[in-house]
């Protein structure tokens, strides 16, 4: 059986990276697939495990060799998804996550329409705001950018299967738990299994 690609997208400030560090931590045979960028690496974060920081010239030239999935530039920055990785865990029949922007997701289902597509919002667009602002680790140029990104990016989220409004994060971590869950159950993820069922109790009759 194949894995399953589960896009997640929100808008900075929703929630995604926590949500998906702890879905990580409490659901097996998934992995995530980290992202290249060509922007600055902020203090917290480390190179390989949050994304892979690398210059313009190089992303290019990745771009120019067909290894990425998907990529858009966001925020005035190139991000990634690498393709190898993605197609590689699928075909050995773990489910990928990838934490993407809607540009990116909406690529991600023009090639892969089976994909499932979850998006984090924030209770409101004021929240969201709040959350930003209390980061203080970016310059009011940069936040001004991602707020009015998160504006463009809220009015696609009817382009999604799911809908999960972060105003708890633990809810939000079990509803997010539940989908995959859910996900990982239907008959169609589970043609293998249901016909090995049949060949089991192949001649079987009724009394």
């Amino acid at each position: 059986m194949k894995g399953q690609l589960f896009v997640i997208c929100g808008p900075s400030g929703a929630g995604k990276t926590s949500i998906i560090k702890e879905v990580l931590k409490r659901i097996d045979n998934v992995v995530f697939s980290v992202s290249c960028t060509t922007r600055p690496k902020r203090p917290h974060e480390v190179d390989g495990e949050d994304y892979f920081f690398i210059t313009e010239e190089e992303f290019l030239r990745r771009v120019e060799k067909g290894e990425f999935l998907e990529w858009a530039r966001v925020h005035r920055h190139l991000y990634g998804t690498p393709r190898s990785f993605v197609e590689t865990h699928i075909a050995e029949g773990k489910d990928v996550i990838l934490d993407i922007d809607v540009q990116g997701a909406l690529s991600v289902k023009k090639n892969y329409p089976n994909a499932v597509f979850v998006y984090i919002a924030p209770p409101s667009y004021s929240d969201l705001k709040e959350r930003i602002l209390a980061r203080g680790t970016e310059r009011e140029a940069d936040i001004l950018v991602r707020l009015e990104n998160a504006k463009w990016e809220l009015m696609f989220m009817d382009e999604f299967d799911y809908i999960v409004i972060n105003d708890d994060l633990q809810r939000a971590i079990e509803t997010v738990l539940a989908i995959l869950t859910a996900e990982r159950s239907k008959v169609s993820r589970n043609l293998d299994r249901i016909e090995q069922f049949k060949m089991e109790v192949k001649g079987w009759k009724r009394w």
